[in-house]
């Protein structure tokens, strides 16, 4: 068995290292045009190494401008992150080639700049080519909100509010879940959860 990842083991910020995945693809009815086909949507699962947190995006195609407006949002909320991994899926190698190339571009203004961006930058790694095992966190956390998106919604069509409740709600319950092992003692009720982080 190989090492585990660096983010991990080493005591970490919140969301500093993640893993990132889409499940999908899910369908929602819009409210105007009901006798409109349901559009296509996805769902992009952030889960943090380190704390097992996870944040949840709606997305509605899997296009890099799509990822680069979810990481967007997800950053706006949990703060920046230093290092993303993922499969090699187009959209994920898409969205960091066009990171690169818009470091590249700010690289070539003054040193404060540039030192600033240093500071900032995104590290993207891939999983090797068909390797899903090398994305278990990430995998994992896909199954357990697959698991309860399947036991509330079944197959039913859902508005884009609806589906953006159930989806929030799903992140908040997958947050409250227990990291260690309950105690022995009577007294002691508190666990540890990602919500705790």
């Amino acid at each position: 068995m190989g090492d585990l990842p660096e983010g991990r083991v080493n005591l970490n910020f919140v969301f500093n290292s993640g893993g990132i995945d889409f499940p999908g693809p899910f369908y929602i009815k819009t409210k105007l045009h009901k006798r409109f086909p349901p559009t296509k949507i996805y769902v992009c699962i952030i889960i943090c190494l380190s704390t097992k947190a996870i944040h949840v995006e709606l997305v509605s195609d899997l296009s890099y401008e799509a990822l680069i407006a979810a990481l967007k949002r997800f950053m706006a909320m949990r703060g920046k992150c230093s290092k993303i991994i993922s499969d090699n899926a187009t959209n994920f190698v898409g969205t960091k080639n066009e990171i690169n190339r818009l470091f590249k571009l700010m690289e070539q203004q003054d040193d404060l700049f540039q030192n600033f961006l240093s500071e900032e930058e995104i590290t993207w790694i891939h999983t090797p080519p068909r390797a899903p095992h090398h994305g278990c966190l990430w995998e994992v956390g896909v199954k357990s909100f697959k698991f309860y998106f399947k036991r509330v919604v079944s197959n039913a069509c859902l508005t884009y509010e609806e589906f953006l409740t159930i989806l929030i709600q799903i992140e908040g319950l997958l947050n409250c879940r227990p990291l260690t092992s309950l105690s022995s003692e009577v007294e002691d009720l508190e666990i540890l959860t990602p919500d705790h982080f």
